[in-house]
């Protein structure tokens, strides 16, 4: 196979346990090596495929889903080419054709012939392999499906010209690496390193499932609709009470839009400093991308902002076409300010020039969203909703007298008080 011999599709994860398979494919019946050290390799790999077959949730073909495992998450010069382009040309589709020859060896090689000539059963279990953990969480189904989908497709491919087409065309169609088959990332920072990495576990929540704010949820979508669109779209910054769904409808946006190319990175108020990092790793990407900061808010002691400030609108180098920020806060006003301020403006020779530097952060989002609290005949339609969602058994009377009681006790008039009140009779239905 001389899977050495690789270009592109290099320094991948799980890596080694590729080489190691092809090294047996290779070596199998060399009389150079001993047949002992060759069948317990072939055991080290059976194992490493079980566990990564288990831990995303494959089935079929075990050994043809890792290989399309790689391919799909194997960014390189011509991945990322078709990603962006539908297609790639040149000496990067050479590269990528003499790759496929590799892959093509290997996801037509038959393992059960090494198991029959070292008389062990080992990888017999590669083949219609059943995942015992379906309900995994390191790819949404979707996205495993896809990968699956696409094992599939390249074993029945006649030739490695077949596969490159196949390959191309998925990356086409669903991006490629993590980027490419993830929704949802955090940014993590390690000894000076700036990592994006996924959220594997989303809330499955839509704007369908909020009840009422159906100017708020328009106002949202149509800046969003624009974004994904390619067209003009503002900054937006979700205010207002706690409790009123700022948070839920961002995450609703990222699950409406995620088929159309949206991907969200969720960014601390601490890590504004690595903002420029972040925005360099994603700003050639074919995607559009929302950074997402949740409870946004300073005290006049904090400088953060100022990284915001820049970031959004000032600094020399422009910000990404594909790149928005959405921001949720409980105050309109997001650098806080004190009536004791007004004491030491008396000796700023420049007071309205310190007031605007505190208030130019929220004016620098294009669009404001205010989330005003419900009142009681909002809440109690609310609560009427969601007992016939998720079908609560009860008289409507006893259901708005004990929802009545609920949010006297727990927080007020707030749809996050509501599906907290369905949550707790949920739970007693259950019992």
């Amino acid at each position: 196979m001389k899977a050495h011999e690789r270009i592109l599709y290099r320094d991948f994860k799980d890596e080694e346990l590729f080489d190691n398979i092809a090294w047996i494919i290779d070596n199998y019946k060399d009389d150079y090596y001993n047949m002992e050290d060759i069948a317990g390799l072939c055991f080290e790999c059976m194992n490493k495929l079980a566990e990564l077959g288990d831990r995303l949730g494959f089935k079929g073909n075990l050994k043809n889903c890792f290989v399309a495992y790689i391919l799909a998450n194997s960014e390189n010069a011509f991945s990322k080419s078709a990603e962006c382009n539908g297609n790639a040309t040149g000496s990067a589709r050479l590269m990528a054709l003499h790759d496929m020859e590799i892959f093509k060896k290997m996801v037509a090689f038959d393992l059960n012939e090494v198991d029959e000539y070292l008389g062990i059963e080992c990888f017999r279990f590669v083949y219609q392999y059943e995942n015992s953990n379906e309900k995994n969480k390191y790819f949404n189904k979707r996205v495993r499906d896809r990968i699956i989908k696409l094992a599939e497709d390249i074993e029945q491919a006649q030739d490695a010209n077949a596969i490159l087409e196949i390959v191309t065309e998925f990356y086409k169609n669903y991006g490629v690496g993590k980027i490419g088959l993830h929704k949802a990332f955090r940014v993590v920072t390690d000894n000076n390193e700036v990592t994006i990495k996924p959220i594997t576990n989303i809330e499955h929540i839509y704007l369908s499932d909020l009840v009422g704010y159906e100017l708020q949820k328009k106002k949202l979508t149509d800046n969003t609709e624009a974004f994904i669109e390619g067209r003009r779209a503002n900054n937006v910054l979700l205010f207002g009470d706690s409790g009123t769904g700022k948070s839920s409808s961002i995450k609703a946006i990222l699950n409406e839009y995620y088929d159309r190319g949206l991907r969200m990175i969720e960014i601390q108020k601490h890590q504004f400093g690595d903002l420029f990092n972040v925005i360099e790793q994603i700003k050639d990407r074919n995607y559009k991308f929302i950074i997402y900061m949740d409870d946004l808010s300073f005290e006049e002691y904090e400088i953060e902002y100022k990284y915001l400030k820049a970031i959004i609108e000032g600094g020399l180098e422009k910000r990404p076409d594909n790149v928005l920020i959405y921001a949720t806060s409980n105050r309109r006003h997001l650098v806080r300010e004190k009536f004791s301020d007004k004491e030491e403006r008396r000796d700023d020779l420049h007071a309205s020039d310190t007031v605007q530097e505190k208030l130019s952060l929220s004016a620098r989002f294009g669009v404001s969203i205010f989330y005003v609290a419900p009142n009681k005949k909002e809440y109690m339609n609310i609560i009427k909703v969601l007992a016939e969602k998720y079908n609560v058994k009860m008289d409507k009377d006893e259901l708005f007298a004990e929802a009545n009681k609920w949010e006297l006790s727990h927080g007020g008039l707030s749809g996050r008080t509501a599906q907290q009140f369905i949550n707790y009779l949920l739970g007693k239905q259950d019992d």
